[in-house]
């Protein structure tokens, strides 16, 4: 068997490969290679699946009971330092494989179809592909350095598929915020490595733990110089994962193609953190000072999450915030010694938010030819509604990746939640009541976005709102512009091409090409008012997919009763990649169960009812959407919630903050160091020569050639000074 896990390395090559081939035929033929645009989509789902093929069998052997294997090789060889590659296969590896490459292929096969009609279509297929290479050989890293750089890899990769759209500043701007906040994990990470080096002198994860604990036992190891270690090396996970404080990147990483959205939020960028903090759990354990503040920051991270995301009306940005707040529970759940949990959560959250980041794309999709090409308008919820009697696969799948967020059994989220909502309770009763708060938070805002999204009447094909996006769109393109004064001028004549519009009519008075192509023109001569349409079946088929495992893959963690007493399965195999011990007593499983499930259950059905009454199909009270579409809360808290309604619209402020604390503070600081440099530093210098220039100007006046001037200076400055010594004689010695 050892002999077939001496390939494990080919996991990360096959899709390394696909990014290598189109890359290069992007620079050496790219004309030629820009015409097989399905030939590029074609190889990078081969390799991919390839690569998934592996990883499934790897994962098969893991769970038939086969040990873990190793392998590594030496790479800079010194007498000092011992610097080693190579990759580990465990459970935790094994896992977190097939959750990288299905999620990966399902996002590839999607992407041919969303990304279809984009000029940069091939070179996006060169990106996506990086990010699943530089995954799958983070978590097959045996040591700590391997895992830096594979972690760094795919902070690269992140900047450029959110900035895959280049030309947009928002884009431009969105990647290099992402960029930049993972710096300042990397500040933190960077240190920490090294002097965890220095107490242990090996970065190997086994020697790492065995070592270190051995340390700890001998007291060979200072907790003074070790916990500052730990905290900076937490500093990564922090950044990467977008806990608080460095959660901001990841909402305005939604600027990058919506496809992107899946592995970002599912299985590469936000897991990469979790997935490191579950390796180095063992380490981290033994730092009894550590484990609290992990888990307050993940149980503000989380609550923080779920408020923002309250009144957020562009639907990416929802779905991004709820990552961060399920992040947040992931980060909590160590904390507090749920670590079984944590990881279970990890696997049972990609799935349905790998299934929702699709199926916002395939609602986004259908609303661009309708409310035109604009984010504003095509991304926000409160232009949609009733898309689920055009889209019945989408809706369908998108609610039941929604009931899985909010915790509904059986679905995937359902088990490990539940089992988070229990120990933090267990642990600390304020951490417990932050994490049910959050719970009824996420059912509110979840079907908040459903309701509008999904159900009730389609609100952006009234007379007024498809005037305009149509002005907006024609505008655009008859004028190269969007300014106010050229659109307010295309109004009228837009207005009456639209109002006498037949369906028989033909458009060759457009001399614009794209104009007479452009998918609203098609909508206009098929229908008024125009509604959206499915998606086609290249997008709907990883939808489908995707809804299988978000059915029935929180079922692996299921503590089923046995007749004999033991360990929890799911524990008991994942023991040897994070020496857990879980126990769980059968004898009093069910009534356990069914007390924590009804609490969670009932906080998030509580949640839900919440939404559906002022945003479900059925309202309780008169409300216009319409007209209203600024959706606020007043309908459930009163005009009282307008200050909670502006908190969570504006994000907390925190970017408003940061913004006067980090960039104009920078900005001030560096005027201010300018100044000093300026005026002090160089002004000292400059006054030395400035001051030698006169004296030396000053002197050459005084050098006129004739004895009797120097004569006469030297008399009268002896005089001069006599007086002054006669007088301090006189002064001091009386």
């Amino acid at each position: 068997m050892e002999s077939i896990y001496k390939y494990a390395w080919m996991i990360p090559l096959f899709p390394l490969l696909s990014s290598i081939i189109i890359g290069l035929g992007l620079l050496l033929l790219p004309k030629a290679t820009r015409s097989l645009r399905r030939v590029c989509a074609i190889i990078s789902t081969l390799l991919l699946s390839i690569a998934m093929v592996f990883s499934f069998y790897f994962f098969w052997q893991q769970i038939t009971g086969n040990s873990s294997y190793q392998y590594s090789w030496s790479w800079i060889p010194n007498q000092n330092v011992t610097s080693e590659v190579g990759y580990l296969i465990d459970p935790l590896t094994s896992i977190m494989l097939v959750l990288v490459t299905t999620i990966g292929v399902m996002v590839t096969i999607y992407s041919d179809s969303y990304m279809s009609h984009d000029q940069g279509y091939v070179r996006f297929f060169a990106y996506l592909s990086l990010p699943n290479a530089s995954m799958s050989g983070l978590v097959l890293s045996p040591n700590l350095i391997q895992i830096y750089i594979f972690r760094e890899l795919v902070g690269m990769c992140s900047y450029l598929l959110i900035g895959f759209w280049f030309t947009r500043p928002s884009a431009a701007n969105a990647c290099q915020k992402a960029f930049i906040t993972n710096r300042v994990g990397d500040f933190g990470l960077s240190p920490g490595t090294s002097g965890f080096y220095w107490i242990i002198g090996s970065l190997k994860s086994e020697d790492l733990f065995e070592r270190f604990n051995e340390s700890l036992a001998n007291h060979e190891v200072s907790l003074f110089f070790a916990t500052p270690c730990a905290f900076l090396f937490l500093l990564g996970p922090v950044a990467k994962s977008a806990q608080f404080p460095l959660h901001v990147w990841l909402p305005d990483a939604m600027e990058g193609p919506t496809p992107i959205s899946a592995p970002i939020h599912a299985a590469t960028m936000v897991a990469a953190g979790i997935f490191l903090v579950a390796r180095m759990l063992p380490l981290l354990k033994a730092l009894p000072l550590v484990m609290s503040p992990i888990s307050w920051v993940g149980g503000i991270t989380a609550s923080l999450g779920a408020t923002i995301a309250l009144a957020q009306k562009d639907l990416k940005r929802v779905l991004a915030y709820s990552t961060m707040s399920q992040l947040g529970y992931m980060m909590l759940a160590p904390g507090i010694g749920s670590s079984r949990a944590a990881l279970f959560h990890l696997i049972t959250h990609a799935y349905p938010k790998a299934l929702l980041s699709p199926g916002s794309g395939s609602v986004i999709h259908s609303m661009e030819p309708i409310v035109g090409y604009c984010p504003d308008k095509s991304q926000n919820i409160a232009l949609m509604g009733g898309l689920r009697k055009y889209m019945p696969i989408t809706g369908t799948t998108f609610l039941l990746g929604t009931l899985s967020l909010c915790g509904i059994p059986p679905l995937a989220c359902f088990w490990s939640k539940d089992e988070i909502l229990a120990d933090s309770w267990l642990y600390f009763p304020i951490l417990g009541w932050i994490a049910r708060f959050t719970a009824g938070l996420t059912g509110f805002y979840m079907f908040r976005m459903y309701f509008l999204t999904l159900e009730g009447d389609f609100r952006a094909n009234s007379s007024k709102n498809f005037i305009s996006s149509y002005v907006s769109l024609w505008g655009n393109l008859r004028f190269g512009t969007s300014s106010k004064k050229q659109t307010d001028s295309a109004l009228p004549l837009a207005q009456n091409k639209i109002e006498s519009f037949k369906p028989s009519e033909n458009i060759q008075e457009f001399s614009d090409e794209n104009i007479k192509n452009s998918v609203s023109t098609q909508f206009i001569r098929e229908e008024y008012p125009p509604h959206p349409k499915e998606s086609d079946n290249t997008m709907l088929f990883p939808l489908l997919i995707l809804t299988i495992p978000t059915l029935f893959v929180g079922f692996i963690g299921v503590p089923f009763p046995r007749e004999e007493m033991g360990p929890d399965s799911l524990s008991h195999w994942l023991d040897p990649s994070l020496s857990l011990s879980h126990k769980i007593n059968y004898e009093n499983w069910l009534l356990e169960f069914l007390t924590n499930a009804t609490i969670s259950v009932g906080i998030a059905s509580l949640g839900i009812f919440i939404a559906f009454i002022p945003y479900g199909p059925i309202p309780f009270f008169p409300r216009d959407l319409r007209q209203k579409t600024d959706l606020q809360l007043e309908g459930i808290l009163g005009h009282s919630s307008s200050l909670l309604y502006n908190w969570s619209y504006s994000r907390g402020y925190i970017d408003g903050y940061y913004n006067i604390v980090f960039i104009k503070g920078t900005r001030v600081l560096a005027k201010i160091i300018s100044f000093f440099d300026q005026w002090i530093i160089d002004g000292i210098v400059n006054g030395v020569g400035i001051s030698s220039s006169f004296g030396g100007e000053g002197s050459r006046y005084g050098e006129g050639g004739r004895i009797s001037y120097y004569l006469f200076g030297f008399i009268s400055g002896t005089i001069i000074l006599l007086l002054v010594v006669i007088n301090y004689k006189h002064d001091f010695f009386p």
